[in-house]
């Protein structure tokens, strides 16, 4: 009986010792060539894209408390491979409580595993437009991309059913441009998270109007040549740009005329193919880079 009091008593103790602080990570996992993203305040976690394997669950794994198995919404910005790849692994561990996804789809085996685990769990699937906000406690996430009328114009669909959608049928436009961006928010510090959407839309982004100066920005499309303009990148302003892209990978990003672009208007840049994960940390006023 002492013994089982004992151990109770450490794994109460383990459990308070291992509960985040109260300051925002953001922490760009390194899942090689893909993008993941995991959001964290306290006990609160947001996943934007799962990268193309199950390399993302241990990125969940380090920086979630072991006894904390739900996440409180998955961003799934489009439905490529190496942005989605890794989501029905992390549903076979986490119970993940929204989904929040755009209408489009394709009729590859994995984004259909994903559609099959979403039903069979009764996951809430919300689509999401410019305009939108996604608050989870101190948290927010406004939707710069893609604007609704677009979306129905390059869609298979008669008009908007006015409920959630999963799979329609593109007009043949890229997927990369449905892409979800938006602007992660705590406090006074912003982040840009912007999927693929590359130099195809930034004008329509610009448009749009929901841009704006941030401390951070996740390059678009892994940082290939296409993946944004001296013009788009004047009105983000960041201070810091991350890429995320796998080391040696075959597309050769990041493609060295978007680092110029970044060099040229002195802007620090971190890559998860040379630094690894990159964490980033913020108490809502000061942000810096956890080492």
């Amino acid at each position: 009986m002492y013994k089982i009091l004992v151990l109770a008593a450490v794994t109460v103790w383990v459990a308070v010792l291992t509960l985040p602080d109260d300051k925002l990570h953001v922490v760009f996992c390194d899942v090689g060539q893909g993008d993941a993203i995991l959001i964290y305040q306290k006990t609160t976690q947001i996943l934007i894209d799962a990268g193309p394997n199950d390399r993302v669950v241990g990125c969940l794994n380090r920086h979630m408390p072991f006894w904390d198995k739900q996440i409180e919404a998955a961003v799934a910005t489009h439905p490529q491979a190496d942005h989605i790849g890794g989501l029905v692994d992390v549903m076979k561990g986490y119970i993940i409580v929204q989904f929040v996804m755009g209408v489009e789809g394709n009729e590859t085996a994995g984004f259909e595993a994903i559609r099959r685990q979403i039903t069979m769990t009764k996951s809430q699937v919300t689509n999401v437009y410019y305009g939108d906000e996604i608050r989870i406690g101190d948290i927010k996430f406004e939707v710069v991309w893609p604007e609704k009328s677009w979306v129905f114009a390059h869609l298979e669909l008669p008009d908007d059913s006015g409920s959630a959608v999963l799979g329609a049928k593109t007009d043949g436009t890229d997927l990369n441009s449905f892409s979800i961006g938006g602007i992660l928010s705590f406090g006074q510090f912003d982040v840009l998270l912007t999927g693929d959407a590359d130099w195809q839309i930034e004008d329509e982004m610009i448009e749009a109007g929901g841009l704006r100066s941030v401390e951070v920005l996740k390059v678009p499309h892994h940082g290939s040549k296409t993946g944004m303009t001296r013009e788009w990148l004047g009105v983000v302003k960041p201070q810091l740009a991350v890429i995320s892209a796998g080391k040696n990978n075959r597309y050769g990003h990041p493609a060295e005329e978007t680092l110029k672009i970044l060099r040229d208007k002195e802007i620090k840049i971190l890559r998860t193919d040379v630094d690894g994960e990159v964490e980033i940390v913020s108490d809502g006023e000061r942000w810096w880079v956890d080492k």
